[in-house]
């Protein structure tokens, strides 16, 4: 089972773009995967919508830390048994072991944050058999990163979790999946991600739960900036 996740949002200037993506989606990923415990990857380009940024600013707040990268038009996911596979060795060991290509390509994002997670909850939505290749997450993204504004709102966060939220996904039409993440490395101590059959399906289908205790939670959270991020599978293609 795939309880490991390790998670790159950045952003690419337009100059160079096109062959970045090449070369990440035909050369590096096909390579990283041959790492021992590396289970699949999935690099998604994430969308911005006027509209859908200015209800988030209503209803959400965000981080007004800049120390913490804002880079949010692109999600590279690698998923494992467990997220030590990313810690042995971890993305720094990595690193001093680019060759000249990966550091000219690799070099170009921008704004790029990090977390590394491990999964504490899941659940199969109505269209988990359509998860392919193999166990790769469904064509459509949103995940959310975020901390909770208080010490004593932790536990009312994962019981709501675990008794709203995670259940009620499971009769969502058009759910894959959802998984609720907890932070080995990187900024937020909380992350939920939700596999959809599609973006048009996701924006549709997708609801929050019309409830004080669901308005409360949402309210007791710090997001990473740009949180929640929506995007579509850009490799494997679907």
């Amino acid at each position: 089972m795939d309880r490991g996740i390790w998670a790159t949002w950045y952003d690419l200037p337009e100059e160079g773009k096109e062959e970045y993506i090449s070369w990440l989606n035909e050369v590096h990923l096909p390579e990283a995967l041959k790492r021992p415990g590396y289970l699949w990857a999935a690099h998604i380009a994430n969308i911005w919508d006027d509209e859908r940024e200015k209800h988030k600013s209503k209803i959400l707040t965000h981080v007004d830390d800049t120390s913490v990268p804002a880079g949010n038009g692109y999600l590279l996911l690698f998923g494992a048994a467990l997220p030590t596979t990313f810690l042995d060795p971890s993305p720094v060991q990595l690193a001093k072991k680019w060759t000249n290509k990966e550091m000219k390509m690799f070099g170009r994002r921008i704004g790029e944050r990090q977390c590394i997670f491990m999964e504490r909850d899941r659940i199969d939505g109505l269209e988990v058999n359509t998860r392919a290749p193999g166990i790769t997450p469904g064509p459509a993204i949103q995940i959310g990163t975020f901390n909770v504004n208080a010490l004593e709102n932790e536990e009312e966060l994962g019981s709501w979790y675990a008794q709203v939220r995670m259940p009620r996904l499971k009769k969502m039409e058009g759910c894959v999946g959802a998984r609720n993440l907890i932070s080995v490395s990187g900024w937020p101590k909380h992350g939920i991600m939700y596999e959809w059959i599609s973006l048009e399906s996701l924006k549709k289908k997708f609801t929050t739960e019309p409830a004080e205790r669901s308005r409360n939670a949402v309210k007791s959270l710090i997001h990473a900036p740009g949180s929640p991020t929506l995007g579509e599978r850009i490799w494997p293609p679907t």
